[in-house]
């Protein structure tokens, strides 16, 4: 999510092949050179395919020099979301017979975001294609995975103005819509609050399913609707 302040990043850990074959992964990922550069990664679709993809992209930042192209020498956002782009769509094609084809087994989609000292916040949308999209303000925010569930929360209530805290509620209420209609989706959720200019990690976290403030997140925004559907003019019959 692009906010006025910086970024704000969140994603769940669940993974699964079928509902007897649940694990917890970590699907966030960063990268920063502090005064330089903090760049995150968030992924989504097939395991094997998301984890080569971070594999490739961190084992090129340990020497730069040697494994190019790395997200630490990239000039600018726009070029490193080119060298994820790219490493994605070579590992997809590599596993897969078509890999220009999305809706195969192989598949992944990848939020990438964050700043290069001379340049602004940036946010990008890459899919298995190798192509991808930025944020802009007709659109603030990505999500890939479920998203159904959630989004229609974001697109009532976000505003580029909010504070980092307001973000977070508004993040943590769509996720709690979402795995509350969709198992695939699962808590603890992982998130990063970047402010800009700073061009280092911000303030990151994990937040379980019996977290207090999560579960009271969760309980009063069921009230909240509760309310207010009941304050909503009657039908008449």
């Amino acid at each position: 999510m692009v906010l006025d302040r910086g970024l704000v990043f969140m994603s769940d850990t669940r993974t699964n092949a079928g509902l007897d074959n649940i694990s917890t992964f970590k699907k966030m990922h960063h990268w920063e050179e502090p005064g330089e550069r903090s760049i995150t990664l968030m992924t989504a679709g097939n395991l094997a395919t998301t984890q080569a993809v971070v594999s490739l992209l961190d084992e090129r930042t340990k020497a730069p020099d040697d494994r190019e192209p790395s997200l630490m020498a990239a000039p600018s956002m726009f070029q490193a979301a080119r060298i994820v782009a790219d490493t994605l769509q070579k590992v997809i094609q590599k596993h897969s017979r078509s890999g220009q084809e999305a809706s195969n087994a192989f598949n992944a989609t990848i939020i990438m975001g964050g700043q290069i000292k001379g340049g602004p916040t940036r946010l990008f949308l890459i899919y298995p294609e190798g192509n991808f999209i930025e944020a802009g303000d007709d659109t603030p925010f990505f999500q890939i995975g479920e998203m159904k569930y959630g989004r229609p929360i974001l697109v009532r209530a976000y505003e580029p103005t909010m504070s980092f805290d307001e973000a977070m509620r508004l993040l943590l209420v769509s996720f709690d819509s979402t795995l509350k209609a969709n198992l695939t989706v699962g808590a603890p959720f992982d998130f990063h609050v970047y402010e800009a200019d700073t061009f280092k990690i911000g303030h990151t976290g994990r937040i379980e399913f019996d977290d207090p403030y999560f579960q009271a997140i969760s309980v009063g925004w069921g009230d909240a609707l509760k309310t207010a559907l009941l304050s909503l003019p009657k039908y008449d019959l």
